[in-house]
């Protein structure tokens, strides 16, 4: 009697507990987020996007960029406007022109007096004009670019662009002021897209894409943090991959932990003990996942470039963020919501699923015949997709960084057309006060220089603007800088700097960087993988695979870049951000289908049913994720830059690859083909003592998974 009364006593409190942890969970993340929430908010204001944010930490034209912030007035403004008639100017469009940049340097402080210079052929007639009075301010530098544009107007035949540095950077804030609003609907409204057809329920797309949303702005407070703690350089682009990565891989692990919970459901009567469960069912793969997610982004802290390292924390944070909302409050909605969730595809405690030949199934067979064959095939594919990068344009300049082209590369055009061979982009020599006069008569007989004037001293420093006689960002140009550099290196604290410089120092940058992040990312990776594993052949095979999909998708890039989009030059960060992307989220796929394959091994499975299974298991689910994610970053393509078109476009294609190609074929008939030598050292990759009448080691059946 007293044994029964503390038998249902135990159920009771059993039960009540399990009533009470999923509430217990919503009520942690409902304060958490009234605590991140005025942090959140404020994210926006602390982005930067000037270039000082993108280029190398210790080059010269952050240097150069750092102390003209110093100088009196601070950081220089640099406009060229842009007056030109088709047919030749005429004297009143010399007039106009001339009373245009007369009236400019009435209303703000300019650093000298505006003189035109005239083209040879007549038509064009551009008037550089410069000024401290923003300093670094972005707002007030917007203004003053707009304020310039709205007095330069032409008309009857006399075109007016405003060209210059300082006009790339304000078109160019422009586009990245436009990433957080249509970059986050347009991310919700894919995600929302697919998981309606995912799931096939009207109700249940709902719960994954909420605490998406939810972990979105968990992360936004957290980045805002960072900042301000440490720091961290928040870009427009580093904020809008971190919305990509919180909704893109957030929603792949809801996709495994949903379709694990949904299997359990069926064999265990109670939401709550079925979501435990599938937790401990797929947890350590979805924290494995995420692992070699965030191990691969902090490998970023590595570079040398202010853009990349900043992207590795801020990345991270999305990707952690994630974690754990789908982790703790995914599931805890789940459970209060019940079984009724998946309307009208309820699973029914002891139902099974309705048996039906899926593709996965067919694909496996196929690679189950002749896995060798399937093998050697793919990676035939795969290499010769990778030849397409020998295709790729080269480094992208300033002004080609547009999808559309603003009022600032038109003009950069126009000046290419009427100057030829002619600089008419300044170059910036920073030196120290004292040895100045020696420099700037250096800079004078150097040749490719047309110009050099001494501009501003102060703090004990002094600023020469020089005018190369090549055009912008040519090669000339870029010889003309290097030599410059050599022969200043003499003198005591000068730096050689300004926009040309810049690009071709975030070339140089991200080649270093290269070097030393991915051998970084590799280890740490695979380090991961070895954890989970207990194995290094399985590992290997893995990074390979993602390696091979990352070349691959560089090499569809080369193919289409040019002659199908048009784009004139390749951003010479892709190949490190693709590659780290790439190598960390494909890798989750992996983690994925290996650590199902290893569930099925540790039962009883023999390799060749253990990869073949876990495929059928794992296949629908991973298709799913590698369509969302393909979909979220698919979404750059839509923005406004080229570098974030082509960073986009090639993670998308490399998540494609990696989720129909790679992991149902490849990896499958890899795993199949080296048998138990796959989990070598590890103890699967031994043979089992015969434990089975017959001497046979017992197997377990397969699941079914629906």
């Amino acid at each position: 009697m007293g044994s029964g009364k503390t038998d249902e006593s135990t159920r009771r409190s059993a039960h009540t507990r399990r009533r009470a942890v999923p509430w217990v969970v919503l009520a942690l993340w409902i304060a958490a987020l009234a605590v991140v929430a005025p942090f959140a908010a404020k994210l926006g204001d602390v982005q930067q996007d000037r270039a000082v944010d993108y280029l190398p930490a210790g080059a010269d034209s952050t240097q150069v960029a750092e102390i003209q912030d110093r100088l009196p007035g601070g950081e220089t403004t640099a406009l060229v406007l842009v007056y030109h008639r088709e047919g030749g100017l005429t004297a009143a469009d010399r007039k106009t022109a001339a009373g245009q940049v007369a009236g400019i340097a009435r209303e703000h402080r300019l650093t000298g007096e505006p003189r035109g210079v005239p083209s040879e052929d007549g038509t064009t007639l551009m008037y550089p004009v410069a000024s401290t009075e923003p300093g670094a301010d972005e707002e007030k530098r917007d203004a003053f670019v707009e304020d310039v544009r709205g007095v330069a107007r032409g008309g009857g035949g006399l075109s007016v662009e405003v060209g210059g540095p300082g006009a790339l950077a304000t078109d160019a804030g422009k586009v990245y002021d436009s990433l957080g609003g249509p970059l986050l609907y347009t991310t919700v409204a894919v995600v929302a897209l697919l998981l309606i057809l995912i799931y096939r329920s009207p109700f249940l797309w709902l719960v994954p894409l909420a605490v998406a949303g939810i972990a979105d702005y968990a992360s936004m407070g957290v980045a805002y943090g960072l900042n301000q703690v440490f720091g961290t350089t928040v870009s427009g682009q580093s904020a809008g991959v971190m919305t990509i990565l919180v909704f893109g891989a957030g929603t792949d692990y809801a996709l495994l932990l949903v379709s694990r919970y949904r299997e359990e459901l069926r064999r265990v009567e109670r939401p709550y003990d079925a979501m435990k469960v599938a937790l401990r069912g797929c947890g350590p793969a979805v924290l494995a996942s995420s692992g070699t997610v965030a191990a691969g982004l902090l490998c970023l802290l590595a570079a040398d470039l202010n853009s990349s390292r900043g992207m590795g924390p801020l990345g991270t944070v999305g990707v952690l963020c994630a974690l754990l909302a789908m982790l703790t409050l995914l599931p805890a909605v789940l459970v209060l919501l019940g079984r009724r969730v998946f309307w009208p595809l309820v699973p029914a405690f002891g139902s099974r699923p309705r048996q039906r030949r899926s593709l996965f199934a067919a694909m496996g067979s196929s690679a189950g015949r002749r896995p060798v064959a399937v093998l050697a095939g793919g990676a035939v594919v795969l290499g010769a997709l990778a030849l397409g990068a020998l295709n790729l344009p080269g480094s992208l300049k300033q002004e080609d960084s547009f999808v559309d082209k603003p009022d600032s590369v038109v003009a950069m055009e126009t000046l290419a057309e009427a100057y030829p061979g002619q600089g008419t982009q300044p170059i910036t020599v920073i030196t120290a006060t004292g040895g100045a006069d020696a420099v700037l008569a250096d800079v004078r007989g150097h040749d490719g220089v047309a110009a050099a004037e001494r501009e501003r001293s102060g703090g004990g420093w002094t600023e020469i603007t020089v005018t190369a006689e090549a055009a912008p960002q040519s090669a000339a140009e870029t010889r003309t800088i290097e030599s410059l550099r050599e022969d200043l290196e003499g003198h005591e604290r000068t730096f050689v700097g300004g926009p040309s410089a810049e690009q071709l120092d975030l070339k140089d940058t991200n080649a270093r960087d290269q070097s030393v992040v991915v051998p970084l990312v590799l280890v740490s990776v695979l380090l991961v993988l070895v954890a989970l594993l207990r194995s290094l052949v399985a590992p290997l095979l893995l990074v390979a695979a993602v390696v091979a999909v990352w070349a691959a998708s560089l090499g569809i890039g080369g193919l289409v870049f040019g002659p199908l989009f048009g784009f004139e030059g390749t951003d010479p960060g892709l190949g490190l951000l693709s590659f780290v992307f790439l190598v960390a989220l494909g890798v989750d796929y992996g983690i994925f289908l290996m650590h199902r394959m290893r569930e099925e091994s540790l039962s009883g499975a023999e390799p060749a049913a253990a990869a073949l299974t876990a495929l059928r298991s794992t296949g629908g689910v991973i298709a799913s994720a590698g369509l969302v994610l393909a979909a979220t970053f698919a979404v750059l393509t839509n923005m406004g830059l080229v570098q974030l078109v082509q960073l986009g476009f090639v993670i998308a294609v490399g998540v494609l690859l990696d989720t129909f190609l790679v992991r149902t074929y490849l990896v499958t008939s890899a795993s199949v083909a080296l048998g138990r030598r796959v989990w070598w050292p590890g103890p699967l990759s031994r043979a089992p003592e015969p434990a089975g009448p017959g001497g046979e080691p017992h197997e377990r059946k397969p699941v079914a998974v629906g």
